[in-house]
């Protein structure tokens, strides 16, 4: 990383689930999820994100879990939030909120559904990040938006200055390879998917977005302690036992299984907002076999 540009984290980041009782967000179950992740070793936390059905807070809600996060973690944790949106001007107004909240970096999806061209998504992201005063990670899914961020994009958006970071979800191996031979000298990269951590972390990543964490935060920490400490051999065997777990998080859109295995495990009530709504029966059968 360049000089001139912050490291937020390196290792694991939990994109946390937000915790819902009766329409309201349940901050007594958010506020334990924050001390199990602490007390679980991550790297830092991650709030209002895909994982956290960041689409559906209100603006105040966004603010106030922000906020609440920050001062829960009280400077134990480098805290991240979601701020993207397929309107730039909602995207802008979502930024300059998390920074007001008290994040310390942001998360900035592509662009969804518009599918904005080449100089279009350049100008979305460099407006999130003139407007915004915390460093920018982007955010590239196109199973989710159906659009990719390309190598000549990060090459163009590596160069503004508050551009810190990528969060590599594409599932690309080689788009990710040529990411950090390209511009890891300005931009951080990071994992989207958590049954590709370790061989992102051998391809030069510098950690993982995390959703099984949620659940395994001293288990994904670990894999990343053994890949840092170049015990290949032990950190490969951990990695494959929670390779079916990881991949049964996604049997059904992100974050259904994973909050509701939660509630399986007492962290929070089963409780999504729509469009999002609880796993199909024979899912939570097979995940009720699986994590129980």
């Amino acid at each position: 990383m360049s000089l001139h540009k912050p490291t937020l984290f390196h290792g694991v980041a939990t994109a946390l689930i937000t915790p819902f009782r009766n329409g309201n967000v349940d901050y007594d179950a958010f506020a334990a999820l924050i001390e199990t992740q602490i007390a679980g070793g991550v790297d830092a936390l991650v709030v209002a994100g895909t994982t956290g059905e960041g689409a559906t807070l209100t603006y105040a809600e966004h603010h106030d879990l922000i906020a609440f996060a920050k001062e829960r973690i009280g400077g134990r944790l480098p805290l991240l939030a979601g701020c993207g949106s397929n309107s730039t001007a909602r995207a802008v107004e979502l930024a300059q909120n998390a920074c007001e909240a008290g994040a310390d970096g942001l998360l900035a999806v592509t662009p969804y559904y518009n599918k904005a061209s080449h100089q279009g998504l350049l100008l979305h992201y460099n407006a999130i990040a003139n407007a915004a005063n915390r460093p920018l990670i982007l955010y590239n899914v196109p199973s989710r938006t159906g659009v990719s961020l390309t190598m000549e994009e990060y090459r163009a958006l590596a160069k503004h200055p508050t551009i810190v970071g990528v969060k590599e979800a594409s599932g690309d191996l080689g788009l990710l390879e040529a990411l950090v031979s390209e511009c890891r000298d300005d931009l951080d990269v990071y994992a989207g998917n958590d049954d590709q951590f370790l061989p992102a972390l051998k391809l030069g990543a510098v950690g993982l977005v995390s959703v099984c964490s949620n659940l395994f935060p001293l288990e994904m920490n670990e894999i990343y302690r053994l890949f840092v400490q170049q015990n290949l051999r032990l950190a490969e065997q951990r990695a494959r036992g929670l390779l079916t777990k990881q991949r049964a998080l996604f049997w059904e859109v992100n974050p259904i299984p994973v909050k509701y295995v939660a509630s399986l495990l007492g962290i929070c009530a089963p409780e999504y907002r729509l469009p999002l709504c609880p796993p199909a029966p024979d899912t939570c059968k097979r995940l009720q076999k699986l994590f129980l």
